[in-house]
């Protein structure tokens, strides 16, 4: 069975039966999502579901070219959670810290919008506290500058951080909210894009 097909089962027999049985999420606005790559998925972040929520929103013919941006010191860290990160959820690793530029944090990232893919960006950089929006790094900035054309998409979600909080590995069901923002495009002032953005997100 190749990736991508491993893929769509993963998210067919375990991650939606999941969302909609234990989790159950209201998606307000869903038309606004993009219907094709590239797109940049910005959202809020407060628990390891929030990934996986977003790209089960998407159509199932979207999802091989889905792919969220995540730690490389976390999720390749062993063999076996760096096969099933990189293969069956296709993140993008990112090696964060020790001074590195946005250039060499994110070029996988962009390299992955050039090439058309649909990228789930978490601007915070980390997870936060439960439905409370942390301070916005200025990667995001980064990104837009380098492909204006690209549209982004802000998501906010509300309850997962209940669902599956930081530091807990057995999720309690709780109903969660998902509200598509209209999609923001790069306009050359990095004040406007970053409040926009924040507002989009419930900041």
């Amino acid at each position: 069975m190749g990736y991508a097909a491993l893929r769509l089962t993963f998210f067919l027999l375990i991650v939606k039966p999941f969302l909609l049985l234990a989790v159950g999420v209201n998606v307000r606005h869903r038309d606004r999502l993009p219907a094709a790559g590239p797109a940049l998925i910005v959202a809020n972040h407060n628990s390891h579901l929030d990934a996986l929520v977003l790209m089960a929103l998407l159509p199932l013919r979207l999802l091989p070219r889905a792919r969220p941006v995540a730690s490389a010191d976390y999720f390749l860290r062993g063999r076996w959670r760096a096969w099933f990160a990189t293969r069956v959820i296709g993140i993008i690793p990112v090696a964060v810290g020790s001074g590195r530029s946005h250039a060499e944090v994110l070029e996988p990232v962009r390299d992955a919008l050039a090439a058309g893919d649909i990228v789930v960006f978490f601007p915070e950089g980390t997870r936060g506290e439960p439905e409370r929006l942390g301070k916005l790094k200025t990667g995001i900035v980064w990104l837009a500058q380098q492909l204006p054309t690209v549209p982004i998409y802000p998501v906010r979600l509300h309850g997962l951080g209940k669902v599956l909080p930081k530091g807990d590995w057995l999720p309690v069901p709780f109903f969660c909210d998902a509200w598509v923002g209209e999609p923001l495009r790069w306009e050359g002032d990095p004040s406007r894009f970053m409040a926009a953005l924040t507002a989009s997100l419930g900041g």
